[in-house]
């Protein structure tokens, strides 16, 4: 039997306040297969953006392990750790983190550049993801006179540059109307599909839920489903 994309174990998040400690995730049991789709669905301030930090190695657990391909992630030195995130994950959040002084191409070559990648391969693939998300016509476009929809589509065509074997979506869709969230949701599909990259959502929404493979719940800092 193979081997999961990603493994947690008794994962574990607190956080210290005024008033002691509170515990956000209360141990927290998770396997990603390659190339499936996962949403997980709660109230606001139960876990899910924090358990998405961890999954991403954007913080640390307070207890507990996650393994990316049978390696123990947070064993890994800062700069093995940003290499890992560079290489092997994709992150879309609600508010699309696009820098402002570049045009929408800039910005989606940018991963690849970070990383040393040549500029014209970075481009090339770069003009193929925006093609790919409809955006075509917008490749020399600042992203400050893109509307919402367009820019969240750049940011997902950033996301996937590299091509990921995980995409890390929180409330991708939160900040857009029904119709052009329902395109970035479907975008992100469809990225899936073609590039076999796991896919994991936070979201709010049970009908956006519903539309992936496997329905997680977030409830109090426990995963159910």
């Amino acid at each position: 039997m193979s081997e999961p994309l990603v493994r947690t174990s008794g994962l574990r998040r607190s956080f210290k306040t005024g008033d002691g400690e509170i515990e956000v995730l209360c141990g927290v049991d998770l396997t990603l297969e390659v190339g499936e789709t996962v949403s997980i669905v709660g109230t606001s301030g139960v876990g899910k953006s924090t358990l998405l930090h961890i999954l991403g190695a954007l913080d640390r657990p307070t207890s507990g392990s996650v393994e990316f391909n049978g390696e123990d992630v947070f064993s890994k030195t800062p700069d093995e750790l940003s290499q890992f995130r560079s290489e092997s994950l994709g992150f879309v959040f609600q508010f699309h983190h696009l820098l402002p002084e570049f045009n929408a191409i800039e910005n989606v070559m940018m991963p690849g550049l970070i990383a040393n990648m040549p500029p014209e391969v970075a481009r090339e693939r770069g003009i193929g993801l925006l093609e790919e998300v409809g955006l075509g016509h917008r490749i020399e476009h600042p992203v400050g006179k893109l509307s919402g929809g367009e820019r969240q589509r750049v940011a997902v065509a950033r996301a996937v540059l590299r091509e990921p074997a995980l995409i890390l979506a929180d409330e991708p869709t939160g900040n857009l109307d029904p119709k052009t969230g329902d395109q970035v949701l479907g975008l992100l599909m469809n990225l899936n599909r073609t590039h076999n990259s796991a896919l994991v959502v936070v979201t709010h929404s049970p009908e956006i839920a519903e539309r992936f493979g496997r329905n997680l719940v977030m409830n109090s800092g426990s995963l159910e489903g």
